[in-house]
């Protein structure tokens, strides 16, 4: 007579009924493999549960690489989607205040970012009402500032978009606001035949949004659609 322990008849007909259940559950699976390999003793090597662990390791790498890409698509999705309704609020003003002033608010808020500024080089120092009034999105600044700016002062060449982490932003680029600034992308801005450069500046309070480490494509776009509705605004 076997001392062996008897399946309970209801189980033991429902797994019969529906063995992919066992098979579909990993915690059974790995219950049942491991009573096999003591089953067999220390002495004896599984070459099939090995080949399981392998297999169940490389499926796992295999999810972890399927939920990043679903992730990376989501997010140049959402991207994709807040820079698109950026343009088209920049078309939307009929004149250029109202267009500095919603560059300020309502572009900012839907690029999700917590300060926006447009810097412009003069080489006149006088500083009118109208510039007084833009004070929170507009800055003038030397000829030679952006290039300097966007390098940190090095012998390098500008590259149109650059992302970088701030352990102190600058407040003639980002006045009042620049104590809590920590993050910024910079948009180097071709104006045209005969205009000085200029550069839009993106803040964020966010160390992490906006990293070398990012794409910039995006903001590539961003940045050509802008420069080129300044060129409307200034001719």
């Amino acid at each position: 007579m076997s001392s062996s322990p008897k399946l309970d008849e209801t189980l033991r007909e429902a797994i019969i009924a529906k063995p992919q259940v066992v098979l579909d559950d990993k915690d059974i699976m790995h219950a049942l493999v491991a009573a096999n390999e003591r089953a067999m003793g220390g002495n004896v090597v599984d070459l099939r549960g090995i080949a399981m662990e392998r297999l169940e390791a490389r499926l796992d790498r295999l999810e972890d690489t399927h939920r990043s890409v679903i992730a990376a698509a989501y997010e140049n999705l959402a991207g994709t989607n807040q820079v698109q309704r950026a343009v088209l609020r920049l078309l939307d003003p009929v004149d250029f205040e109202t267009f500095l002033r919603d560059l300020g608010t309502e572009v900012a808020e839907v690029l999700r970012v917590d300060a926006i500024r447009l810097v412009l080089e003069s080489s006149q120092a006088e500083r009118g009402a109208s510039l007084e009034r833009l004070d929170d999105v507009l800055t003038v600044a030397q000829p030679g500032f952006v290039d300097s700016y966007l390098t940190a002062g090095r012998n390098a060449v500008a590259r149109q978009v650059t992302l970088r982490q701030l352990q102190q932003a600058t407040p003639q680029v980002y006045g009042r606001r620049a104590d809590w600034i920590r993050s910024e992308a910079c948009l180097k801005l071709d104006l045209g035949s005969g205009r000085l450069p200029g550069m839009l500046a993106l803040g964020a309070e966010d160390p992490h949004q906006f990293t070398p480490q990012l794409g910039t494509d995006l903001l590539s776009f961003f940045a050509g659609v802008f420069e080129r509705t300044m060129r409307r605004w200034l001719s």
